[in-house]
């Protein structure tokens, strides 16, 4: 098992142990702003609120979607991940 399988893995121990499905989770993302447009894609049926950083380069992203197991929330994680230069918080 690969590092990354293994971070996996106990994340979706914390998520079982810590919710009970279906359940509110909230994403943050920081990405520069021309990058934003293909975060709210992933998540184009679900609330996202934006905020640009006091330059305007960058803008965090806070998200809230009702999931119906930890599989979803780590979908999620691995579509955002192919978003070039963002941070998940």
């Amino acid at each position: 098992m690969s590092t990354e399988e293994k971070d996996i893995e106990s994340f979706r121990e914390k998520l079982e142990a810590v919710s009970e499905w279906p359940s509110l989770y909230m994403f943050k993302f920081i990405v520069e702003a021309e990058q934003q447009d293909q975060v709210k894609e992933i998540f184009e049926n679900h609330e996202v609120i934006v905020k640009p950083s006091s330059k305007g380069k960058y803008v965090s992203l806070t998200i809230k979607m009702l999931a119906n197991s930890a599989e979803q929330i780590i979908e999620k994680y691995l579509e955002t991940n192919k978003v070039k230069g963002i941070i998940a918080l």
